[in-house]
Formats: C-alpha cells, structure tokens, sequence
C-alpha cells in the first residue's frame, strides 16, 4: 500500500485533477495504473516523457497525469506526436488513443506511423465502441452488435487493432486486457523501452454505453469475459482453431528490429548539410 500511495503522488495531478470523469468502474482507471507502474520500472524522469492523446474517454487520461502532455484533435494524436518526436528524438514519446480514435478518424495516420516506424509508443485502449460520444458503433464493434447508431445491429464487421499493427510494419505489437493487469504492465513496459514504433492493445470495457445496450452485464463480467476468452500466445499456439473459435490472443504478437524513422531522418539531414557545405 505504501507503494502504491508513492506512486500516486509521484506522478497523479491529485490536488487539481481529480475526481476523473470515468463512469465507476471503468477499465480505463487500470490502464492509468499499468502507465505509471511501467513508467515508473523504466526509470525515465517525469520530464522526459510526453504523453499525447485525442479525444474521448481515453483522450483524459494524459490529464491526470504529472507529465508533459498534450491533449490533441480527434484521430490526429500520432500526428502531433510525430511532430514532438522530430523535434526533439530524445523525448519518450507515449499515445493514447481509444479504438474510434486510432482506427477510424485516426486509422490512415496509424498505419502511416506504423510503416515510418517512428520512434513512439502507442497505447489503443479498445472497448469496442465510442464511449463518450454517445455510443456510436467503432471500427471494432463486433458484427451483430447493438450500438446508438446501430439500432438494429451493425451490419460491418471488425478488423484486429494488432494484426492491422503487425501488418502494417510496426516493431513491436502487443495485446493485453485490462484483467490481465500485472501482464499489462510489462508489456507496456516493454513497448517503452522498445526503439521503433511500438504498439499495445489493451482490451478493455466500456459497461455503460457497449455492455448495458448489448447485454453484457456490469464491469464484473465484462472482466470475467475477458478472463474466460483471452489466451496467451504461447498457449495459442498449441491450440486447434476450433478451439481457439471465439477466442482472442494476448502477450506479444511480434517483437522485431526494423529501421528508426528519427535515426534515418537523422542522416538525411546530415547528408543534406554535409553537400550544402560542399556547394559554398
């Protein structure tokens, strides 16, 4: 308990922030604390790390936290980023984005960001609809489910944050819940300190606007759901994909080295001196 009230006042604005604004139980509170335990791991100094979101219930979350944050326009949190990361390289730039956030609006910036392999770690908490916004169906919400603008029930189907991740050229990619917390942290952890463009998905709930209009229950089983269906990589790959039916993997999906935009950036500017000096 001592640890966990030094890290609270280690790195929470508690005096001007708080209370948050996200309904009681909400996922996005254990993902907070999977931020600051990892950050905390990595020894960076509250100065050296950035934090950007967008907008919605994740987009709040930079808010609560003593850090340089910058909390942007919809869907253009990677954008902004990559300004702050080409600016300065040395900063630790971390995005949070929710799963409309990064994948709709924001999802040509985001696979962008992943083919550059930009130097960024990129955080998408994915509740499988617009929180905030009203309910609105998502790029993630499931074929048949109910949502405000889907009254009847979305006739789309979703596409895979991650595999659209490991697709698109990103180093590193992971996937977590927000029940599998202790796991969460190290894989953010790891995301951190991973040089290229890094990404965690964290599966996580929203019972008030996807839940209570989908039948789901509360935030206690929507966690248990998460617990029953969620499946370790390691496990995954023993398995038969008729058991693996309905399923959803989590842990790293992909872990490779792949060339820095920032370090190649870097030499073009070097090069691009290197002949203007030449020229006088």
């Amino acid at each position: 308990m001592a640890e966990i009230t030094k890290l609270i006042h280690k790195y929470l604005r508690h005096e001007k922030k708080f209370p948050h604004v996200w309904c009681p139980g909400c996922g996005n509170g254990i993902v907070l604390g999977s931020l600051i335990r990892a950050i905390d791991k990595t020894g960076l100094t509250k100065d050296e790390v950035v934090l950007v979101s967008g907008i919605g219930c994740s987009g709040r979350l930079p808010v609560y936290v003593d850090f340089n944050t910058l909390h942007t326009t919809h869907g253009r949190a990677l954008t902004f980023a990559t300004g702050v990361k080409l600016a300065n390289p040395s900063l630790q730039v971390i995005v949070i984005m929710g799963d409309g956030d990064a994948t709709a609006i924001g999802g040509n910036h985001f696979i962008h960001a992943a083919r550059r392999n930009l130097n960024l770690t990129a955080i998408i908490l994915n509740n499988n609809i617009y929180g905030m916004t009203g309910g609105q169906y998502s790029p993630t919400t499931p074929y048949g489910a109910l949502a405000t603008t889907a009254i009847y029930r979305n006739i789309e189907h979703s596409f895979s944050i991650a595999e659209l991740a490991v697709t698109a050229g990103a180093s590193m990619v992971a996937r977590g819940t927000v029940y599998h917390a202790n796991m969460l942290d190290g894989l953010i952890e790891k995301a951190i300190r991973k040089r290229g463009f890094a990404v965690v998905e964290v599966v996580t709930h929203c019972h008030t606007q996807y839940g209570r209009r989908n039948n789901l229950g509360g935030p206690v089983e929507m966690l248990r759901w998460q617990k029953e269906t969620a499946v370790r990589v390691e496990k995954a790959q023993k398995m038969t994909p008729e058991e693996l039916e309905g399923k959803f993997t989590i842990g790293i999906l992909v872990d490779r080295d792949l060339p820095i935009y920032t370090q190649e950036y870097q030499k073009i500017r070097e090069t691009a001196k290197a002949r203007m000096a030449k020229a006088r």
